[in-house]
């Protein structure tokens, strides 16, 4: 189905919020996704159309934390490489996936990744009150040789889930980079923008040639993503880090509870 005018033009405000989200706290699917099945939209193109509308968001909000990642090429790249290979086989794995499997999966890896992020800060405390403190960067960043492969091999995991929906995406990467030892959050956020751009990407592609994209609404989408992204991570860097924290478990937990609700209906 095609949209009318007004129906568009409620889509790019719609993902404007969306891409914002994803730029502070991640969770933008959760309003992209929904609106378009709204629309009439089957799942699986929704799912699709959601992605490669939200890719430009992405690369805005990636460019909009450059600056936070001055410093920390090294990590960069060895979180770039898994979220890559990540994207490609989560794309795979959703083409695969039944629409009813699909749907009731996907609350519960949002609440499962809000709690993770929720846990990350006592956790940490506690295995830091066991352990040595690590040898870090002159930047305050963990270093890279006591970055345990199990963390980076994580990080290939999410790249899977972001390829196969994404929503909570971000929150993983947030908790996972926490217990790397990281504690900026905005560097935190500046590697969570660019792990969720390789991922997106990817799967992006993958979707393309799959023929799953409506274009038009997709291109429509992508004005709004635009703004949105790039407009998030510039306020996320102008707030407390605190403030950002809470927002990320606020927007975590009510959209796991969201998609749950809906799904029992």
């Amino acid at each position: 189905m095609q949209p009318d005018l007004p129906q568009l033009l409620v889509i790019v405000l719609i993902t404007a919020v969306g891409s914002a989200m994803n730029s502070i706290a991640g969770g933008g699917t959760l309003l992209t996704f929904p609106a378009l099945v709204a629309l009439g939209v089957p799942g699986l193109v929704a799912n699709a159309t959601s992605t490669v509308a939200l890719l430009p968001g992405a690369v805005g909000a990636f460019l909009g934390y450059r600056g936070a990642l001055e410093g920390a090429k090294d990590w960069a790249i060895r979180f770039a490489i898994p979220s890559l290979l990540g994207g490609v086989v989560g794309a795979i794995l959703v083409m695969l996936t039944p629409a009813e499997r699909f749907d009731a999966l996907v609350p519960w890896l949002v609440l499962g990744a809000t709690t993770l992020f929720i846990i990350q800060r006592p956790a940490m405390r506690l295995l830091r009150s066991h352990t040595p403190a690590p040898v870090t960067s002159a930047t305050g960043d963990p270093a890279i040789p006591g970055a345990p492969f199990a963390l980076l091999a994580a990080q290939f995991l999410i790249g899977v889930y972001g390829g196969y929906f994404g929503a909570g995406m971000g929150i993983l990467m947030l908790a996972a980079l926490g217990f790397m030892g990281f504690t900026n959050i905005h560097r935190m956020n500046g590697l969570k923008a660019l792990g969720g751009t390789c991922a997106n990407l990817m799967a992006a592609a993958a979707f393309a040639l799959s023929d799953l994209v409506n274009w038009p609404i997709a291109g429509a989408m992508m004005v709004g993503a635009i703004v949105g992204g790039y407009g998030g991570s510039r306020l996320a860097q102008r707030v407390s880090q605190e403030w950002v924290r809470r927002t990320i478990i606020m927007i975590g937990l009510a959209s796991g509870i969201w998609m749950l609700a809906r799904g029992m209906n």
